[in-house]
C-alpha cells in the first residue's frame, strides 16, 4: 500500500497537567496522551485522511507500548516503530500556566527514540511512500542525524518529497538547562550551521519565526528566510502566530505580507504547545493532494487553531469531516473546545475502536441475583467470572464480543476482562431506581467515574416514560444530564437503556418522543440500549428519531427482558432490518437457569460455564442469521 507520507523522529509521552491556570509544580493530576513532533504529525495526517507511517523507537515497557497502540488505533503504520530493549520511552511533563506560559519539563535522557540508528531506517517504507518528514531535533545528534540523512537521501533517490519542520527547541539541543523546556529560541550558530547543512535535501521547509532565525542565522526575519533561501530551492512556510501563515515558493519579498497567505482564524488561545504540529499536518494533507497553497495554508491554519484551543496535542486534531464542517460553518464560538456542535463532532470522529457486531452477554444483573435462593455477594461476586470464562469461550479471541458488568459485585470480573480485546460496559444505576439513583460508588460528584478504565463505557438504565409526570421527569433528565457530563470529562463512552414498557404505552410515538427528548436536553448517546421491540414500525421510529440528531451514533443494541429465545428471535428480525442496530446485549436468557442452580450448589463451575456457552452461543448465530437475512 503506498504511504502518503513518512514521519522521523521524536516520540514520546505527553503528561498534560489536568490543571489549568496555575504552576507546573503545583498540578495535582495529569493526563496521558502521545507526543513529539513526528509523531503528532503522523496521527494528524491520518485523521485528515492521508496514510502516514512513522520511523521512531520506543522502549520495551507500557509507556512503548501505550504510543504503538494509540498510533494503530489512529491508522499509523507501526512497522518502523522499533521497539528498543535498553533504554525508556521519553517523557515530557507539560502544563497549561495562562495564555501566554506553558511549561515543559522534557525527561528524554538516553531515552529510546535518541538511539534510532541508520540500520532502523528501512529502505522498502522509504520507497513505499510519496514525503518523508523530518523534524529538526533528530538532526541534533551524530547517530539520528545519520538516519535522518540516509532516509533523506533514499527519499530522493526513490522520488519522493521531503519536508522540514524545523521544530527547534534549544534545550533539545543542549543549550538550555532541563528547566527551560519552554524556551522558543537561542542563538547558536553551531546549531544554524547543523541545519544549513540539509536544507538543500528539502522540497519543503516550516517553521515560525524563531525558528527561521535559527535557520537562517540572523533574528531579522525577512533576511533570515533570504538567507535559507539561498541554500535551497524548497517552499519556504513561515508560521505568524495569531496573523496565520505566509508561504515563498520563490524569492522572499521584503516585506512578508506579499507573501501567499491563507486566512487566519479568531479563535482563544488555550494552549500553543503542539499547534505547529497540526498546521504542519493540515499543511501536509494540502500539498500532498494537489492543492494550491492558498487552501493548504488555510486547512494549515484551521488545524493549528483547534490546536491553541483545546487541551493536549494529538487529541486536539480534527479529522476531515470536522475541518469540513468548520470551514463551513466558520468560528461561532472562539474558545472552540467549549463550541457543544464542534466537541460533539470532534468526540464522535476520535472515539478509539470499531464495533460494527455487538454480541454483548450482559450480566450486570444485582437484584436479579441478589434475590436468588443461596446468593451472597461473595457467590454473586464469583458467579460473574463465570459468566467472563462462558463469554470468552465462546468469543474465541474474535472481535464483536463484549460484557455488561458492575463494579460493586462485578469487579473482579471487570478486572480479568480489561485488555482481552472485549466491549466493556460497566452499570452506573443504582437497580430499580425511579427516580434515578446511583451507585454509591460513583460518588455524589460523580467523581468515581474518574477512577475509570478508558475502554469501560458508562451504561445506565433508566425507567424513563415521555408521559412520567413533570417533576418525575426533571429528577430524572438532571441526573441523566450530570452523568452525560461526566462521562464525557473523564473520556468515557456512554450507553442509554431507556425501559419505557414498565410505565406506559410502548408504541412509534413514546419511542420517538423519549429518544427526542433525550437529544433536546443536549444528551448524545454514543450507543443506545433499547427493549426487543417485535413491531417494525417501532424499531423504524427508533432508527429514524436517532438519525434524524446524531448521524455519528455508534449504535443500538438489543436488550433480552429474560425474554425466550424464540422471543429474541422475532425481535431480532425486525431490529436487524436496520445498520444502526448492532447487535445485541441480552443477559438473564444467557444465565438465568446456570445461576439458579449454582447458587443452590446443585451444579459444578464447569457445568455453569458450559451451560451459559452454549446458550450465549446459540444467541450469537440467532443475531448472526437474523443479520444474514437482512443484509
Amino acid at each position: 500500500m503506498k504511504l502518503d507520507v513518512v514521519t522521523i523522529g521524536r516520540s514520546s509521552v505527553d503528561l498534560y497537567g489536568a490543571q489549568v491556570g496555575g504552576r507546573l509544580e503545583d498540578m495535582r493530576s495529569f493526563n496521558k496522551y502521545i507526543g513529539g513532533s513526528p509523531t503528532n504529525i503522523a496521527a494528524g495526517c491520518a485523521r485528515l485522511g492521508l496514510k502516514s507511517a512513522l520511523i521512531t523507537r520506543v522502549g520495551d515497557e507500557h509507556m512503548g507500548r501505550f504510543i504503538r497502540e494509540e498510533l494503530a488505533a489512529e491508522g499509523v503504520d507501526v512497522r518502523s516503530v522499533i521497539t528498543d530493549p535498553d533504554r525508556l520511552t521519553a517523557l515530557v511533563l507539560l502544563g497549561i500556566r495562562d495564555d501566554t506560559h506553558f511549561p515543559l519539563i522534557f525527561y528524554r535522557e538516553n531515552c529510546a527514540d535518541m538511539a534510532l540508528c541508520e540500520d532502523d531506517i528501512d529502505p522498502d517504507l522509504i520507497r513505499d511512500t510519496r514525503c518523508l518528514t523530518v523534524t529538526g531535533t533528530h538532526l541534533s545528534h551524530d547517530n539520528t542525524e545519520a538516519a535522518v540523512l540516509k532516509a533523506l537521501h533514499l527519499a530522493r533517490k526513490f522520488g519522493a518529497r521531503t519536508a522540514l519542520d524545523i521544530d527547534y527547541r534549544p534545550n533539545l539541543w543542549g543549550l538550555a538547562g532541563h528547566g527551560a523546556g519552554e524556551e522558543r529560541f537561542i542563538d547558536s550558530p553551531v546549531v544554524t550551521a547543523k541545519l544549513q547543512k540539509t536544507l538543500a535535501l528539502f522540497d519543503l521547509i516550516v517553521g515560525t519565526e524563531e525558528e527561521f532565525h535559527i535557520a537562517g542565522g540572523t533574528t531579522d526575519t525577512v533576511q533570515a528566510l533570504k538567507n535559507v533561501r539561498a541554500l535551497t530551492a524548497a517552499t519556504l512556510v513561515c508560521k505568524r502566530g495569531p496573523m496565520g501563515a505566509v508561504a515563498f515558493e520563490g524569492p522572499v519579498s521584503d516585506n512578508l505580507d506579499q507573501g501567499i497567505s491563507g486566512p487566519a482564524f479568531p479563535i482563544e488561545v488555550f494552549n500553543v504547545l503542539g499547534a505547529g504540529d497540526g498546521f504542519m499536518s493540515g499543511l501536509l494533507r494540502g500539498w500532498l493532494k494537489g492543492e494550491s497553497w492558498e487552501v493548504s495554508l488555510t486547512w494549515a491554519n484551521a488545524c493549528g487553531a483547534f490546536a491553541v484551543s483545546r487541551h493536549g496535542c494529538t487529541p486536539a486534531y480534527p479529522d476531515w469531516d470536522e475541518l469540513q464542517f468548520f470551514l463551513e460553518r466558520g468560528v461561532k464560538n472562539p474558545a472552540l473546545r467549549k463550541d457543544k456542535v464542534l466537541e460533539q463532532i470532534h468526540w464522535a470522529a476520535t472515539r478509539k475502536g470499531n464495533w460494527p457486531d455487538m454480541r454483548i452477554f450482559a450480566f450486570d444483573h444485582r437484584m436479579q441475583l441478589e434475590e436468588m435462593v443461596g446468593a451472597t455477594p461473595e457467590k454473586i461476586g464469583s458467579f460473574k467470572v463465570l459468566c467472563l470464562e462462558a463469554l470468552l469461550q465462546v468469543s474465541a479471541g474474535r472481535d464483536g464480543y463484549g460484557l455488561l458488568c458492575d463494579n460493586r459485585l462485578g469487579q473482579k470480573a471487570l478486572w480479568e476482562a480489561a485488555g482481552q480485546g472485549l466491549w466493556i460496559g460497566n452499570t452506573v444505576e443504582w437497580p430499580g431506581s425511579r427516580p434515578l439513583r446511583l451507585e454509591p460508588a460513583i460518588g455524589l460528584d460523580f467523581g468515581g467515574l474518574n477512577e475509570w478504565p478508558r475502554e469501560h463505557v458508562v451504561k445506565v438504565l433508566c425507567f424513563y416514560h415521555p408521559d412520567d409526570p413533570d417533576d418525575l421527569k426533571a429528577a430524572q433528565e438532571a441526573t441523566l444530564l450530570r452523568l452525560f457530563a461526566a462521562s464525557r470529562r473523564n473520556g468515557l463512552e456512554f450507553l442509554l437503556e431507556p425501559i419505557l414498557s414498565k410505565h406506559g404505552p410502548v408504541d412509534e410515538a413514546s419511542i420517538s418522543a423519549m429518544i427526542q427528548r433525550v437529544y433536546d436536553i443536549g444528551i448524545y448517546p454514543d450507543w443506545w440500549k433499547l427493549e426487543p421491540y417485535r413491531d417494525a414500525a417501532c424499531w423504524a421510529a427508533a432508527v429514524k428519531t436517532i438519525e434524524r440528531n446524531d448521524e455519528h451514533t455508534r449504535g443500538i443494541v438489543v436488550l433480552g427482558l429474560d425474554a425466550s429465545a424464540e422471543d429474541l428471535f422475532t425481535s431480532f428480525s425486525q431490529a436487524a432490518q436496520h445498520d444502526l442496530v448492532k447487535g445485541f446485549a441480552v443477559g438473564r436468557t444467557i444465565f438465568g437457569d446456570a445461576a439458579r442452580g449454582w447458587m443452590k450448589d446443585e451444579i459444578s463451575d464447569a457445568a455453569a460455564v458450559q451451560d451459559m456457552a452454549k446458550k450465549y452461543a446459540a444467541l450469537c448465530s440467532i443475531w448472526d442469521k437474523a443479520r444474514e437475512e437482512n443484509r
